[in-house]
């Protein structure tokens, strides 16, 4: 499951037994080895679908860990783009990582709005609960991070996305529907699931990440009413089903006009 460069089972148990944030500061130097990591295959899929929506001028990283989504946005977006994560050490590995691969960085010192990089990029440290921006932006993008709010604060996340959209912007992730519940992978999810629960009723502070609460159906009502007209794009390029549906789809939600 990890490559042998990856985190050790002590380092996994000493993160699981953190606070999200600090959980990830840890994870950070080894992140974009392990399974958590968003596939270039997904990022690749998304990249090519959102092609035909733009031009977009300014794009946003939501929750942008070690900056996989922003070399979506460097590919869509002709003015800025901004990363934005709670998690310092996570923004730390991505500006390395961009360093590494041609792209330059700023350092990273301290909390709040970080020192733009030349390529009109930039990355702040934030709470995605409370956004540092105005409507900014004509695009936003999320991947992989959804786990890690409880529904009853989705509500509140998706009015901070339209919140720093531009009328007409874009708010685009992918998103799967939830395997068969007879299936392996429906167990495994269940089973991750209670591990989680257990884990945060009897250890603090609690590390939220609950796969199965994410359900396409439920969001998409969530995001209508915040505010948002939402379609489904298939995204074909990732598998189908054995029924012929496509694996995973995209969600597209267009920020109405108005305040």
């Amino acid at each position: 499951m990890f490559a042998p460069e990856g985190p050790t089972v002590r380092e996994l148990a000493v993160q699981a037994l953190s606070s999200v944030e600090r959980g990830y500061d840890l994870l950070a130097p080894k992140f974009d080895v392990t399974p958590f990591r968003t596939p270039d295959a997904v990022l690749d899929a998304v990249t090519e679908a959102i092609r035909p929506l733009g031009p977009f001028q300014d794009g946003l990283d939501l929750c942008c860990g070690t900056g996989a989504g922003m070399d979506v946005l460097a590919q869509v977006c002709r003015g800025r783009i901004t990363g934005v994560d709670f998690s310092m050490g996570m923004l730390t590995q991505a500006r390395a990582s961009r360093q590494s691969t041609g792209r330059p960085a700023a350092p990273a010192t301290g909390a709040g709005p970080l020192a733009p990089a030349p390529a009109h990029t930039e990355w702040v440290r934030g709470d995605a609960r409370a956004l540092p921006f105005g409507a900014v932006f004509d695009l936003v993008v999320s991947f992989g991070a959804f786990g890690h709010f409880l529904p009853r604060e989705r509500p509140r996340l998706f009015d901070q996305v339209r919140q720093v959209l531009r009328p007409g912007g874009r708010f685009v992730f992918p998103i799967a529907e939830l395997p068969a519940p007879s299936s392996p992978a429906a167990w495994m999810l269940l089973a991750f699931d209670v591990v989680m629960r257990v884990r945060n009723a009897v250890w603090r502070p609690p590390f939220v990440m609950y796969y199965r609460t994410f359900r396409p159906d439920r969001v998409r009502g969530e995001l209508t009413a915040a505010g948002f007209d939402v379609t489904l794009h298939a995204l074909p390029a990732l598998g189908s089903r054995a029924d012929g549906s496509p694996r995973c789809g995209m969600i597209v939600a267009t920020r109405r006009g108005g305040r």
